[in-house]
Protein backbone atom coordinates (compact mmCIF):
# COMPACT_ATOMS: atom_id res chain seq x y z
CA UNK A 1 0.00 0.00 0.00
CA UNK A 2 1.46 3.49 -0.94
CA UNK A 3 0.86 4.96 2.68
CA UNK A 4 1.61 8.94 1.03
CA UNK A 5 -1.86 8.77 -0.43
CA UNK A 6 -3.09 8.74 2.95
CA UNK A 7 -1.84 12.54 3.50
CA UNK A 8 -3.37 14.00 0.12
CA UNK A 9 -6.76 12.27 1.44
CA UNK A 10 -6.50 14.22 4.48
CA UNK A 11 -6.46 17.62 2.72
CA UNK A 12 -7.45 16.58 -0.53
CA UNK A 13 -8.08 14.61 3.29
CA UNK A 14 -18.82 19.68 -2.95
CA UNK A 15 -26.86 21.66 -5.20
CA UNK A 16 -26.75 20.65 -2.66
CA UNK A 17 -27.19 21.03 1.55
CA UNK A 18 -27.49 25.33 0.87
CA UNK A 19 -25.54 27.85 2.09
CA UNK A 20 -26.52 27.22 5.98
CA UNK A 21 -23.50 28.67 8.00
CA UNK A 22 -21.60 27.10 9.68
CA UNK A 23 -21.32 27.73 13.46
CA UNK A 24 -18.79 27.91 15.98
CA UNK A 25 -17.72 24.66 17.30
CA UNK A 26 -15.48 21.55 17.32
CA UNK A 27 -15.73 18.21 15.35
CA UNK A 28 -13.31 15.91 16.05
CA UNK A 29 -12.72 12.24 14.06
CA UNK A 30 -11.41 9.21 14.72
CA UNK A 31 -9.79 7.90 11.87
CA UNK A 32 -10.15 4.60 10.59
CA UNK A 33 -7.93 3.02 8.28
CA UNK A 34 -9.61 -0.81 6.95
CA UNK A 35 -10.40 -1.37 10.81
CA UNK A 36 -7.54 -0.02 12.44
CA UNK A 37 -7.94 3.44 14.42
CA UNK A 38 -4.70 5.62 13.37
CA UNK A 39 -5.45 8.95 14.81
CA UNK A 40 -7.69 11.91 15.11
CA UNK A 41 -8.34 14.99 12.65
CA UNK A 42 -9.70 18.03 15.09
CA UNK A 43 -11.35 21.34 14.02
CA UNK A 44 -11.99 23.93 15.82
CA UNK A 45 -14.60 26.90 14.64
CA UNK A 46 -14.46 30.34 16.42
CA UNK A 47 -16.75 33.33 14.74
CA UNK A 48 -17.63 37.13 15.55
CA UNK A 49 -19.29 38.65 12.74
CA UNK A 50 -18.43 37.66 9.43
CA UNK A 51 -15.12 36.81 10.52
CA UNK A 52 -14.07 33.20 11.68
CA UNK A 53 -11.39 31.34 12.39
CA UNK A 54 -10.67 27.76 12.61
CA UNK A 55 -8.08 25.70 13.91
CA UNK A 56 -7.32 22.32 12.74
CA UNK A 57 -4.85 19.84 14.15
CA UNK A 58 -5.00 16.03 12.90
CA UNK A 59 -1.87 13.08 13.96
CA UNK A 60 -1.95 9.52 12.37
CA UNK A 61 0.24 6.72 12.82
CA UNK A 62 -0.30 3.50 10.82
CA UNK A 63 0.96 0.07 12.31
CA UNK A 64 2.38 -2.98 10.99
CA UNK A 65 2.48 -6.47 13.21
CA UNK A 66 3.27 -3.61 15.95
CA UNK A 67 5.45 -1.67 14.27
CA UNK A 68 5.04 2.25 13.10
CA UNK A 69 5.19 2.37 9.21
CA UNK A 70 3.87 5.87 8.91
CA UNK A 71 3.20 8.70 11.00
CA UNK A 72 1.56 11.83 9.57
CA UNK A 73 0.97 15.55 11.31
CA UNK A 74 -0.66 18.39 10.25
CA UNK A 75 -1.76 22.02 11.98
CA UNK A 76 -3.31 24.39 10.75
CA UNK A 77 -5.36 27.78 11.38
CA UNK A 78 -7.51 29.75 8.50
CA UNK A 79 -8.85 32.59 8.54
CA UNK A 80 -12.47 33.73 6.77
CA UNK A 81 -14.64 36.43 5.94
CA UNK A 82 -17.82 35.16 5.06
CA UNK A 83 -17.81 32.41 2.71
CA UNK A 84 -14.02 33.60 1.26
CA UNK A 85 -10.20 32.49 2.80
CA UNK A 86 -8.52 35.33 3.71
CA UNK A 87 -5.72 34.05 5.23
CA UNK A 88 -4.09 30.01 5.87
CA UNK A 89 -0.86 28.65 8.05
CA UNK A 90 -0.09 25.35 7.69
CA UNK A 91 2.39 22.46 8.83
CA UNK A 92 2.46 19.28 7.57
CA UNK A 93 4.93 16.27 9.06
CA UNK A 94 4.83 13.52 6.02
CA UNK A 95 6.50 10.73 7.43
CA UNK A 96 9.34 12.68 7.76
CA UNK A 97 8.75 15.17 5.16
CA UNK A 98 7.93 18.70 5.63
CA UNK A 99 5.79 20.79 4.21
CA UNK A 100 4.59 24.35 4.50
CA UNK A 101 1.69 26.64 2.67
CA UNK A 102 0.87 30.23 3.96
CA UNK A 103 -1.34 32.57 2.42
CA UNK A 104 -2.67 36.01 2.86
CA UNK A 105 -5.37 38.49 1.34
CA UNK A 106 -4.36 40.34 -2.09
CA UNK A 107 -5.93 43.06 -4.14
CA UNK A 108 -9.68 42.06 -5.21
CA UNK A 109 -10.62 39.51 -3.24
CA UNK A 110 -7.40 37.62 -4.43
CA UNK A 111 -5.37 35.29 -2.37
CA UNK A 112 -1.79 35.32 -2.17
CA UNK A 113 -0.20 31.66 -1.70
CA UNK A 114 3.37 30.27 -0.91
CA UNK A 115 3.63 26.67 -1.19
CA UNK A 116 6.49 24.13 -1.97
CA UNK A 117 5.10 24.76 -5.64
CA UNK A 118 5.98 28.34 -5.62
CA UNK A 119 3.82 31.48 -5.63
CA UNK A 120 0.50 31.96 -6.43
CA UNK A 121 -2.18 34.42 -6.74
CA UNK A 122 -5.63 32.87 -6.79
CA UNK A 123 -8.93 33.99 -6.49
CA UNK A 124 -11.44 35.68 -6.06
CA UNK A 125 -12.74 34.18 -3.21
CA UNK A 126 -11.40 31.28 -2.80
CA UNK A 127 -12.35 28.21 -0.61
CA UNK A 128 -10.22 25.46 1.02
CA UNK A 129 -11.12 21.76 1.17
CA UNK A 130 -13.87 23.41 4.26
CA UNK A 131 -15.75 20.30 5.22
CA UNK A 132 -17.31 21.89 7.87
CA UNK A 133 -18.79 24.83 5.90
CA UNK A 134 -21.55 23.45 3.28
CA UNK A 135 -20.95 26.41 1.32
CA UNK A 136 -18.42 24.62 0.06
CA UNK A 137 -20.31 21.65 -2.15
CA UNK A 138 -21.01 24.32 -4.18
CA UNK A 139 -17.39 25.01 -5.65
CA UNK A 140 -15.42 23.65 -8.29
CA UNK A 141 -12.43 24.31 -7.21
CA UNK A 142 -10.70 23.96 -3.69
CA UNK A 143 -7.41 25.21 -2.21
CA UNK A 144 -5.30 22.03 -0.84
CA UNK A 145 -3.70 23.44 2.65
CA UNK A 146 -1.40 20.90 2.88
CA UNK A 147 -0.06 21.12 -0.68
CA UNK A 148 -0.86 24.45 -1.82
CA UNK A 149 -2.88 23.84 -4.88
CA UNK A 150 -5.87 24.82 -6.23
CA UNK A 151 -7.62 21.13 -7.00
CA UNK A 152 -10.58 21.10 -9.26
CA UNK A 153 -13.44 19.06 -8.29
CA UNK A 154 -16.56 17.92 -9.24
CA UNK A 155 -19.18 17.65 -6.56
CA UNK A 156 -22.32 15.59 -6.80
CA UNK A 157 -25.34 14.76 -4.55
CA UNK A 158 -26.16 10.98 -3.76
CA UNK A 159 -29.41 10.66 -2.11
CA UNK A 160 -30.43 11.00 1.31
CA UNK A 161 -30.12 7.89 3.32
CA UNK A 162 -29.74 7.17 7.29
CA UNK A 163 -26.12 7.20 8.97
CA UNK A 164 -25.12 5.96 12.65
CA UNK A 165 -23.60 9.12 13.80
CA UNK A 166 -22.53 8.43 17.58
CA UNK A 167 -24.39 5.31 17.81
CA UNK A 168 -27.70 6.99 16.74
CA UNK A 169 -29.74 6.65 13.37
CA UNK A 170 -29.34 10.17 12.01
CA UNK A 171 -30.57 11.56 8.48
CA UNK A 172 -27.60 12.26 6.11
CA UNK A 173 -27.36 13.35 2.77
CA UNK A 174 -24.64 12.03 0.87
CA UNK A 175 -22.00 13.88 -1.83
CA UNK A 176 -19.21 12.76 -3.68
CA UNK A 177 -16.30 14.93 -4.26
CA UNK A 178 -14.96 13.47 -7.54
CA UNK A 179 -11.98 14.95 -9.70
CA UNK A 180 -9.42 13.69 -7.23
CA UNK A 181 -6.91 10.91 -7.63
CA UNK A 182 -9.11 9.64 -4.82
CA UNK A 183 -12.76 10.77 -4.55
CA UNK A 184 -14.03 12.05 -1.16
CA UNK A 185 -17.22 10.63 0.16
CA UNK A 186 -18.74 12.83 2.83
CA UNK A 187 -22.28 12.83 4.76
CA UNK A 188 -24.49 15.69 6.38
CA UNK A 189 -27.08 16.32 8.50
CA UNK A 190 -30.38 18.14 6.85
CA UNK A 191 -29.32 21.38 8.65
CA UNK A 192 -25.79 21.25 7.23
CA UNK A 193 -23.66 19.25 9.60
CA UNK A 194 -20.58 17.54 8.73
CA UNK A 195 -21.23 14.14 9.80
CA UNK A 196 -18.33 11.95 8.24
CA UNK A 197 -16.28 11.46 5.09
CA UNK A 198 -14.87 8.38 3.61
CA UNK A 199 -12.17 7.31 1.13
CA UNK A 200 -9.87 4.14 -0.21
CA UNK A 201 -6.56 4.51 -0.39
CA UNK A 202 -4.18 2.19 -2.84
CA UNK A 203 -4.59 -1.10 -2.66
CA UNK A 204 -8.54 -0.54 -1.67
CA UNK A 205 -8.41 0.24 1.69
CA UNK A 206 -11.21 2.33 3.18
CA UNK A 207 -10.52 5.50 5.12
CA UNK A 208 -13.22 6.33 7.24
CA UNK A 209 -13.98 9.76 9.70
CA UNK A 210 -16.60 8.69 12.49
CA UNK A 211 -17.37 11.76 14.51
CA UNK A 212 -16.93 11.45 18.15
Amino acid sequence: MRLRTLSTLCLALLAAAGTAHAASGTWTFRVLLGDSDIGEHRFTLSEQGEQRSMRIAAAFAVKLLGITVYRYRHEATEQWTGECLTGLTAETDDNGTPLKVSAKPAAERMLAVESPQGTAQLGPCVMSFAYWNPAMLQQTALLNAQSGKLETVRIKALGEESLTVRGQATPARHYAIEGLERPIQLWYSPQGEWLALESTVAGGKRLRYVLQ
